[in-house]
């Protein structure tokens, strides 16, 4: 399609948050944009809205006067759904309800012109669900937008069965002009983000209940080790529990049940109390101004130990050895299977196992597992868990790790700990996400980095810790659980076979 240029009219029909924020963006772009809602008053009062966070751009010194209220003048409020009939793009953003939408997409495909593309910013509808009523599903496209709009970057384009590629073209190239990084999908429950990330709050809850963890040093692990912006626990607090509990069970309904999408019965007791999170003053966390927020429960300081022995290589943890001998830690290097030896006890990276097993599987006595973080040069927490451990290896373990400068949670003995056991199943996800033809290796990269902030995409995560290991680990806490939540990716196991990664892997093999 060509009708992608600055001078094309848009419409944005649904004047609440989201759709104030997508004129906005459009306008901003260079689009004349009409904004259209049933209720009275509604697209004037959304204007009213951007002009006023326009307004702050231009106090911050972020906007200049100038390109404000060019923007301004090309937003304009409409009464009547007939008004947008000229428009060449518009975009829906009502309210998430089947029904509605395709009344709404019936109607416009009966006022627009021919050549009109209608999209829908849903999060969660099927996009060929949408467009069967219609006579030409094939204009019709998923434009989903994260809130804020204006400010996230990440815009998923997602085909229907029936959209036109050069529909979907056409849209990923005007998202693109509009300074946001799209992606394209396949309508699937959650499109990219909202499947993929589900185990980046599920493992978490989990833990919770098995009370492996309290959820502040959890959050805590997430961000210190594992390099994300917020814990899962503030994370779900800040969404809202009841709308993070509505998208899981939607996801899970959709799949038919699949264990790996299993809504929480510790996060649904939380929704039935009330304890939404932020909005309602309290979930995991109670907020308020004179609210004290909870510390992690880090370890006890312990005597430093100076001397280790590395027995082999510690795998995609040893870069933790460079951090150890950065402080002072004199470490002497001998042919093994990769564990190290501080004095009488055995330190060794988590791969799913449960510490007690692993120790009498390898004859390991005085074990302690250790989880897997981003970056051990500059994380500044870790946590452990112990297998059989005398006192004295005890504090010998928690020594050495904050020596090396970090804070350390000792967790209950957990298959996978805190962090590595999240990252394994999002890696997990996204390469199913993959093998069902949802979207690309690269793309699912782009979306959880850029539509949730997340440091490393898990598919370029996986390259780096090598897919064998990942596999592993999925196979351990499979056997661990015995549930086939954890079952390894098949895609997953096919591209370890092979010595291949996500990312470099040949196209052939998606086709």
């Amino acid at each position: 399609m060509t009708w992608i240029t600055e001078d094309i009219l848009v419409a944005v029909v649904g004047a609440g948050a989201m759709g104030a924020g997508i004129a906005q963006v459009a306008a901003q772009a260079g689009h004349r944009v009409l904004l259209h809602d049933m209720r009275p008053e509604a697209a004037s009062q959304a204007i009213a809205s951007i002009a006023a966070q326009l307004e702050r751009q231009v106090a911050k010194g972020r906007l200049s006067a100038e390109a404000q209220n060019q923007a301004l003048s090309r937003l304009q409020a409409v009464t009547t759904l007939e008004q947008v009939a000229d428009a060449s793009l518009v975009i829906e953003a009502i309210v998430e309800d089947l029904a509605a939408k395709q009344g709404l997409f019936t109607e416009l495909e009966r006022i627009c012109k021919a050549g009109a593309v209608l999209a829908s910013n849903t999060s969660s509808i099927s996009i060929s669900a949408l467009a069967a009523p219609l006579r030409h599903p094939e204009r019709v496209a998923g434009l989903h937008f994260f809130n804020p709009a204006p400010v996230m970057a990440l815009v998923e384009v997602v085909s229907g069965l029936a959209t036109a590629p050069c529909v979907a073209e056409a849209l990923h190239a005007m998202a693109a002009r509009w300074g946001k990084k799209p992606v394209h999908a396949r309508s699937t429950p959650g499109f990219i983000v909202n499947r993929v990330a589900r185990p980046f709050y599920a493992e978490s809850l989990r833990l919770l209940q098995e009370g492996a963890a309290s959820c502040v040093t959890l959050d805590a692990l997430l961000r210190q080790a594992g390099g994300f912006p917020m814990g899962p626990c503030e994370l779900m607090d800040f969404i809202g529990h009841d709308v993070n509990y509505a998208v899981t069970c939607s996801v899970f309904s959709a799949f038919y049940g699949d264990p790996r999408f299993q809504p929480s019965m510790l996060q649904k007791e939380l929704v039935d109390a009330g304890r939404l999170g932020r909005k309602s003053g309290q979930g995991f966390y109670v907020y308020g101004d004179a609210t004290e927020v909870p510390a992690p429960g880090w370890a006890q300081a312990s005597e430093p130990q100076v001397e280790c022995v590395l027995e082999g290589h510690l795998g995609p943890a040893q870069p933790l050895v460079a951090r150890l001998r950065q402080q002072g830690v004199q470490i002497e290097e001998r042919p093994g299977a990769g564990v190290l030896r501080v004095g009488e006890a055995a330190l060794v990276l988590a791969d799913g196992r449960l510490a007690w097993e692993r120790a009498e599987a390898e004859g390991l006595a005085n074990l302690a597992t250790f989880d897997l973080a981003l970056d051990y040069s500059k994380a500044g927490a870790l946590g452990i868990s112990f297998g059989p451990m005398s006192e004295q290896g005890r504090m010998q373990i928690i020594g050495v790790l904050q020596q090396a400068g970090f804070d350390v949670a000792v967790l209950a003995d957990t298959p996978g700990l805190a962090v590595l056991r999240t990252i394994a199943m999002l890696i997990n996800e996204a390469a199913d996400t993959v093998l069902q033809g949802v979207a690309s290796a690269a793309d699912i990269d782009t979306a959880m980095r850029a539509g949730v902030n997340y440091p490393q995409g898990p598919l370029a995560w996986a390259d780096a810790l090598g897919l064998p290991f990942v596999l592993r680990v999925l196979e351990n806490l499979q056997k661990a659980y015995g549930e086939s939540r954890y079952r390894p990716s098949l895609l997953l196991r096919r591209l370890s076979a092979m010595g291949e990664r996500f990312h470099t892997v040949p196209s052939i093999l998606w086709e």
